[in-house]
């Protein structure tokens, strides 16, 4: 009897290590710090910010028309390593349009720039580091897998420049910046889509 009790008691032990591990595992899976990228060549310039550079970028003021391409909600959270919320940051994201076209004039294609697509935004985050976006989905640019521009701000400083992709996309392997990534930091920066209430979302939660 005492080696049956003996055998449970290491049986337990066994089992709390492997479930202590594997919370530990999650846990520094989560600290992943996000990250930093190139910029590109297309940030937007100072003369391009428009009054209507808030975080719906398929909607323009003034105009009927909405943007082409696939619309879809990009939210997540801004946090350091520990979990805290950054509070009031700004983040900005930018992207080419449906054709991958951007809205910059050294783009020798950015005359034909979707006039429905804002292209470029921002968000402030709230008490919980929170941030959200209207967008469209990434399309290709000559030479590069989908992807959006992102980059954050604490008031004047800014904190980090960075990418995200779409998960699984067949160019990622392909991709110059995307290929020097870890598994972990690709998987950091791939977004997700799913089913949300108002049509496809994905989840990026950013670690500074």
């Amino acid at each position: 009897m005492k080696t049956d009790k003996t055998s449970r008691r290491r049986l337990l032990a066994g089992m709390a290590g492997v479930l202590g591990a594997s919370t530990f595992a999650s846990k520094t899976a989560a600290a992943v710090l996000t990250p930093s990228a190139s910029e590109g060549p297309f940030y937007p310039l100072p003369s391009m910010r428009t009054p209507d550079i808030d975080n719906d970028l398929v909607k323009i003021t003034g105009l009927v028309q909405g943007a082409g391409g696939e619309v879809f909600t990009l939210r997540g959270t801004i946090t350091n390593r520990d979990g805290h919320p950054r509070v009031g940051h700004r983040i900005e994201i930018w992207q080419c349009d449906l054709d991958g076209n951007y809205q910059h004039p050294n783009d020798p294609r950015s005359a034909n720039f979707d006039p429905a697509f804002q292209g470029f935004g921002h968000d402030i985050t709230d008490q919980n580091g929170a941030y959200v976006f209207r967008t469209i989905k990434p399309e290709v640019y000559p030479g590069r897998t989908p992807h959006i521009h992102v980059k954050i701000f604490d008031g004047a400083s800014e904190l980090l420049t960075t990418q995200i992709y779409v998960k699984g996309d067949p160019g990622n392997p392909h991709d110059s910046l995307f290929k020097r990534m870890s598994k972990a930091h690709a998987d950091a920066v791939s977004m997700v889509f799913v089913k949300g209430e108002t049509g496809p979302e994905a989840t990026i939660n950013i670690i500074i």
